[in-house]
């Protein structure tokens, strides 16, 4: 932990590499999540009897399974940017989403998911030697 502190504080931001599985990781991530924010744009706007079977999600729950996208979004650009709180920032958001989904009905195995993105996230961040992304966060 204090390796990572020192990392942390003496590395500059201009010498940070990321490692290539990191960065196409962080592209996914940011595409992912605003194809489900726009998703649930389109979701919300289906008329029940469609050919779409969409289950009604209630108005605060859109509300918010928005608001926690777009948060995912600002979270991973400040992954790009080398700040921890987007790594932090990011499982908050996954769990309080695992939580809204758990509360519309969803099976926690059809949406754990959301926890496999925080561990992975975080694997990712620990790969590569030199370029590992953890330590670079500040």
């Amino acid at each position: 932990m204090i390796e990572d502190e020192t990392a942390r504080q003496t590395t500059p931001t201009s010498t940070k590499q990321r490692h290539g599985c990191l960065t196409a990781y962080l592209v996914v991530m940011l595409i992912a999540n605003f194809g489900v924010l726009v998703s649930y744009l389109f979701i919300k706007n289906v008329p029940q009897g469609s050919a779409v079977d969409v289950p009604p999600i209630p108005d605060w729950a859109f509300v918010t399974l928005l608001t926690l996208g777009a948060g995912n979004i600002i979270c991973v650009v400040a992954l790009f940017r080398w700040k921890i709180w987007g790594f932090w920032g990011f499982a908050g958001l996954a769990l309080v989403t695992l939580l809204v989904n758990l509360q519309l009905g969803f099976s926690f195995a059809e949406v754990v998911g959301d926890l496999t993105a925080i561990v992975f996230l975080y694997l990712v961040l620990n790969i590569g030697r030199d370029n590992k992304g953890w330590p670079q966060l500040e």
